[in-house]
């Protein structure tokens, strides 16, 4: 599993012209499931993805966490984001979970997601062609691994 975090003051995803899920400032997540990921990596991820301390404190240090900005969470499936392009000039695509596979891990983590972070969890449409806007705030961007 991997999600890359980018912190925003505003994201959006649409489908075929609809939005379909938003946030004010908070979190991107584009989220690649892989072959096997387990329940333990995907509560270790959602925690992981709450607590990481990406937000500016009073001093202006990265020391603040999602979970303490009370900010939007907008969690994005992307089987490219798991792609093996270690070699050649085309992506391969066998390093990412199946369909099926994948969306009951995306979904269960998105699940996790909302049972921790109160002030709410938006999506985009899994499977979906999905047009993601959004203006980084930094630009801050992390990939993490659970």
């Amino acid at each position: 599993m991997l999600v890359l975090i980018q912190r925003v003051s505003q994201a959006a995803v649409h489908v075929e012209g609809e939005a379909v899920g938003q946030i004010g400032p908070g979190l991107l997540a584009l989220v690649g499931m892989e072959p096997g990921d387990t329940e333990a990596q995907l509560q270790r991820m959602a925690e992981r993805v709450l607590g990481y301390r990406v937000f500016a404190d009073e001093a202006g240090k990265m020391n603040r966490s999602l979970r303490d900005t009370g900010g939007g969470l907008l969690l994005v499936s992307q089987f490219t984001l798991a792609a093996d392009t270690r070699s050649g000039m085309r992506p391969s695509f066998t390093s990412a979970a199946p369909p099926q596979e994948a969306e009951r891990g995306f979904n269960r983590f998105v699940g996790i997601c909302r049972e921790n972070h109160a002030p709410g969890v938006e999506t985009g449409r899994f499977g979906a062609h999905m047009v993601v806007s959004l203006v980084n705030d930094g630009p801050v961007t992390f990939l993490l691994r659970p």
